[in-house]
C-alpha cells in the first residue's frame, strides 16, 4: 500500500489551526498526522488521494490571516510498527476482564480475556484511543453470531469478538502486509480455525456469502461515507454498526440507537 507523505505549513502557526487543518484534510482522504514545528505531517494512501479536494479545502480555511502551504513526496515504503516489533508494548488494561498485550511484555494480571498481538507491518496494535473505545464497546455487547471487521488491520478487533463469544468473524483489508498479520494473530490466539482475513476493499463484500449480526468499521470519514451501502447490505435486521473515524471529540461516544455506535 503506497502512500504520499505531506507537509503542511501553517503561517503563523496555532494549535487551533493545526486542529482545524487536520480536519479539512481528512475530507481529500489523509489517516493520521504528525505534529510538527510549523505544521503537520499528514500521510494519505495515493489511491485515495484527490489534490482537488485539498486545494478547494484549504481555500476555504476559515482562519483570517492563516496562510497553508504544503509540499507533496511519496513516503517511504517503510514498516510503520518498527518500534512495536523491536520494543513491544506495554499491555494495555481495557478492563480487568480485558487486557492486550504482546509476547514480550505479559500483563500483571490473569484477566478473563488476554489477546496477544505480534504487529508486523501492519496498523492497530491497540495503543489508539478508538480501538481501546471499540474493545470496551465489544465487552459491554457481549457479540453472538457472525462478525463482519472491515479494515481489520492487525485483526485485534476480530480476536476481540471472537474470545467474547463470537461465533465466526470475516475481515478484510487492502494492505496485504495486514491481512497475513491478521492471520498470523489469529493462530497467536488459537481462534483461526474461526476467523478468515481477507485481501481488498469493499468490494470484496460481493463474494461473501450470508449476513452479520454485528459490522466494525475502524478506518476514516471517506472511507466509511463510501462503503456503508456495503456495510449495510451484509447486515442481518438487527444487526449492530460500530463505526470509527469520524473527526468528533474521541473522548465520547454517541449511542444513536440500539444498533449504531460512532466514536
Amino acid at each position: 500500500m503506497k502512500y504520499f507523505e505531506v507537509d503542511f505549513t501553517i503561517s503563523p502557526y496555532s494549535a487551533d489551526a493545526s486542529d482545524v487543518l487536520a480536519a479539512m484534510a481528512g475530507e481529500a482522504g489523509f489517516e493520521t498526522f504528525e505534529e510538527t514545528e510549523t505544521g503537520l505531517k499528514g500521510y494519505v494512501q495515493q489511491s485515495l488521494f484527490d489534490v482537488s479536494v485539498l486545494k478547494t479545502a484549504l481555500e476555504d480555511f476559515p482562519f483570517e490571516d492563516t496562510t497553508i502551504s504544503y509540499d507533496i513526496r511519496e513516503a517511504e515504503d517503510r514498516d510503520w510498527n518498527e518500534q512495536w516489533e523491536q520494543e513491544g508494548f506495554e499491555p494495555i488494561v481495557i478492563s480487568e476482564n480485558l487486557i492486550i498485550h504482546d509476547g514480550r511484555h505479559l500483563p500483571d494480571s490473569t484477566p478473563d480475556i488476554a489477546i496477544e498481538i505480534d504487529a508486523k507491518l501492519a496498523f492497530g496494535t491497540g495503543t489508539h484511543e478508538t480501538t481501546r473505545m471499540i474493545c470496551s464497546t465489544l465487552l459491554e455487547l457481549q457479540p453472538k453470531g457472525r462478525v463482519l471487521d472491515c479494515g481489520t488491520g492487525t485483526g485485534i478487533l476480530s480476536i476481540c469478538a471472537l474470545k467474547l463469544g463470537a461465533q465466526e468473524a470475516i475481515g478484510y483489508d487492502i494492505d496485504e502486509w495486514s491481512v497475513d498479520n491478521a492471520r498470523h494473530n489469529a493462530v497467536i490466539n488459537q481462534i483461526d480455525n474461526r476467523f478468515t482475513s481477507l485481501l481488498g476493499d469493499a468490494s470484496k463484500l460481493n463474494k461473501v456469502e450470508g449476513t452479520f449480526d454485528l459490522v466494525m468499521a475502524n478506518i476514516n470519514r471517506n472511507i466509511l461515507l463510501n462503503d456503508m451501502p456495503q456495510f449495510v447490505s451484509k447486515m442481518n435486521a438487527d444487526a449492530t454498526l460500530i463505526l470509527s473515524g469520524f473527526y468528533t471529540d474521541c473522548n465520547s461516544r454517541k449511542r444513536i440507537s440500539s444498533g449504531l455506535v460512532l466514536f
